[in-house]
């Protein structure tokens, strides 16, 4: 028995090959997964969804490049801290650079290119793309632990008295995010490990501050929360949220952290109401936490079984017969045109096993056409519960947007 068949039916690798959504290569390399054309329009549909969210709230987009000099590390502290977790390289003239293993010392070199009012505060930025930590290769495990991390990650810059409204918004898109698929989530304060400060960046003062803050939103809010000492990041504390599924199974997804010490060692200010520089503080947060591990919970929290939106195939036309492949080409075309993730199966297999390969496949919907369907220009709708009936095209076409656009599990 391979590696693969002996891991459960509901394992995200098991199901990424069945489904054919990713792939590894021993010449690319471990945790460096590779995506096929249906694994890209998952993560594209799970970015778009996130970005979605956070335009409601004011965020615009930003790039930046996948190297840096190593001074920019140096600066912000992670050369010293994580030095031996980064993909290191020289130039041809002997500096020496690395590959991002995250986005916030790039996007702080953006937001220190000019001086900035107390008006324009807020400043919230939003950039999907690919960050690069050098983990050992037994700590590597399909979509869970990678060595090429899809953030989506957020930056907001903004004033102490601020934060929690600021903290508030982004804990708004998370909930929203998760309820859509049908998660509980509680809440873990990952706070500094007060017996090996040294771990982190800052001073107790700046620390106490930081956590003192997050704990009092989270009692705010009413949360389902517990401290644990040691988890927070370099720079600062975290709500780390966790996700419940019906059956019971947790897995830890998107975050939100308070940085009051990036800002102090780039010396991030604004112009207050009185003309002085204000110290800024910087909120981070990754909704997803990364796509990678966003895909593999969703595909284990659905068994494969993405919803209608989030299926790279959303329906399968299938003509009983070659006499009807016409027709149900035409329904194909239809459903193409009108934005549905369409596929047509007119191979010379029976009906029944036709059917039975695109149930295999997961496929939300399947539209059956033989002599009755053409006569009457319909098609019969059959969903995962069963037959829904038999419908024109348009009137799928209304059915199917309409579960697509709300988002529907």
């Amino acid at each position: 028995m391979s590696e693969e068949q002996s891991l459960p039916p509901d394992d995200h690798r098991r199901l990424g090959r069945e489904l054919d959504l990713f792939t590894f290569s021993d010449l690319v390399g471990s945790g460096l997964p590779l995506w096929t054309p249906r694994g890209t329009i998952i993560r594209q549909e799970l970015d778009a969804f996130v970005w979605e969210l956070r335009k409601k709230y004011g965020y615009e987009r930003v790039a930046i490049p996948h190297i840096t000099k190593k001074e920019l590390y140096e600066q912000s502290g992670h050369w010293d801290k994580f030095s031996d977790e980064l993909f290191r390289f020289p130039s041809r003239e002997g500096r020496e650079y690395a590959l991002k293993p995250m986005n916030c010392p790039h996007h702080i070199q953006i937001f220190q290119r000019k001086p900035h009012s107390y008006r324009e505060m807020p400043q919230r930025w939003a950039e999907t793309t690919m960050v690069y930590r050098d983990e050992q290769s037994g700590e590597l495990g399909g979509l869970t632990r990678v060595l090429s991390i899809t953030q989506d990650d957020s930056h907001v810059f903004c004033r102490t008295s601020q934060i929690k409204e600021e903290f508030l918004k982004i804990w708004d898109i998370v909930d929203t995010f998760y309820k859509t698929f049908g998660f509980t989530l509680r809440v873990r304060l990952s706070f500094r490990d007060p017996a090996e400060p040294q771990k982190y960046l800052g001073t107790k003062e700046i620390w106490d501050r930081a956590e003192s803050e997050l704990r009092q939103i989270a009692h705010e809010r009413g949360a389902d929360s517990v401290e644990a000492p040691g988890e927070a990041a370099l720079y600062g504390p975290k709500l780390d949220f966790i996700a419940s599924s019906a059956a019971g199974r947790e897995w830890q997804v998107a975050t939100i952290q308070l940085d009051m010490n990036l800002p102090e060692r780039f010396d991030l200010a604004c112009v207050n109401e009185e003309g002085q520089r204000e110290r800024i503080v910087m909120i981070h947060s990754a909704i997803t936490g990364s796509l990678e591990r966003g895909i593999a919970v969703l595909l284990e929290h659905f068994g494969g079984a993405l919803p209608l939106w989030l299926s790279p195939v959303q329906a399968m036309v299938l003509p009983v017969s070659e006499k009807h492949a016409a027709y149900a080409r035409e329904v194909f075309e239809t459903l193409r045109a009108a934005n549905i993730r369409a596929e047509l199966d007119d191979s010379a297999e029976t009906l029944g096993k036709r059917i039975r390969s695109a149930k295999v496949s997961k496929i939300p919907y399947l539209l059956v056409v033989g002599d009755e369907e053409v006569a009457a220009q319909t098609a019969t709708l059959e969903g995962r519960s069963g037959k829904e009936g038999a419908f024109s095209v348009q009137e799928i076409i209304s059915r199917l947007r309409a579960k697509i656009e709300s988002h529907s599990i």
